[in-house]
């Protein structure tokens, strides 16, 4: 395996100043989200302009809950996608594996060696009960990963998550005085994942003067891309979800394979002769 791209793809510094200027647009860009090679090529080839890995997807995909990859098989990943398309990949970096502020600079800096020119950190930690940080010393740990990322020779987009919501723990007040102290320490883009009220989607649009990120795939969330653009959100991920709707087929495929014996999921199936013209442009390429 090789993760050198083509001489024709742009350079580290062209996707990272490209996936810059997708945030500074008014009508703001969805970043999908690859869980493997083979879907960040698909996506690339439907015309999308940047990618963001998704770390239950890529669990998923090896099998395992997410939060249970090992950093270095993260990084693997990261490597792996940055060079399997021509287009700047923005990377899931979970809590930044430790709760020490320079364990999570150290992972940023691992995941800028892999070839992803953005990456986002949450505010709380792995496991059970209450996860989130204490606020000021989430601040301190996205200054840490704002310091790591102004020491690249690119401008890499740091994003801050704020995981309330996600955490169950929804306080809507909470969660904007997290964003606002991370836009503080210097974070790029503004994220908190589970807001699905325009209301208060809107509310935290206002209360910052980042670009925020709003995930769809949300069963719950009623709104669109164009709905969300008009609050003011500037840029749209959707997590999981593509990973989890293909697991989904999948699922209902095998079993009715295994209940029915027969095989109708088929005739809707993408045929090979298809995925193949997908695929043909990367022949010799990075795999």
């Amino acid at each position: 395996m090789t993760t050198d791209p083509p001489a024709s793809w742009p350079s580290r510094r062209a996707k990272a100043l490209a996936f810059r200027a997708l945030h500074a647009r008014a009508d703001g860009f969805i970043v999908p989200n690859p869980w493997d090679v083979g879907s960040a090529r698909l996506l690339a080839g439907l015309g999308f302009e940047s990618l963001a890995t998704t770390s239950a997807g890529h669990a998923f995909s090896r099998g395992v809950p997410d939060n249970c990859v090992p950093r270095d098989a993260l990084m693997t990943h990261l490597a792996e996608i940055a060079a399997a398309t021509h287009l700047p990949v923005t990377a899931d970096l979970e809590n930044g594996f430790g709760d020490a502020p320079e364990e999570v600079g150290r992972t940023l800096q691992l995941a800028a060696e892999a070839g992803v020119v953005g990456g986002s950190i949450e505010d709380a930690r792995s496991g059970t009960g209450d996860r989130l940080y204490a606020r000021e010393f989430a601040a301190e740990r996205i200054r840490a990963a704002v310091e790591a990322a102004r020491s690249l020779p690119f401008p890499f987009v740091l994003t801050a998550r704020a995981e309330n919501y996600r955490v169950g723990q929804p306080d809507l007040a909470d969660t904007i005085a997290r964003l606002q102290a991370y836009q503080e320490a210097g974070a790029d883009v503004l994220f908190a994942p589970g807001l699905i009220c325009p209301q208060d989607i809107a509310s935290v649009v206002r209360s910052v003067d980042r670009p925020v990120n709003v995930m769809l795939g949300d069963p719950c969330l009623e709104l669109g891309v164009p709905e969300l653009v008009q609050l003011g959100v500037r840029r749209i991920s959707v997590g999981a979800s593509l990973a989890r709707a293909a697991f989904g087929e999948f699922l209902r495929a095998a079993s009715e394979l295994r209940n029915l014996g027969s095989a109708s999921y088929a005739r809707a199936a993408v045929s090979g002769a298809d995925l193949s013209r997908c695929f043909a442009p990367y022949t010799g390429g990075p795999a």
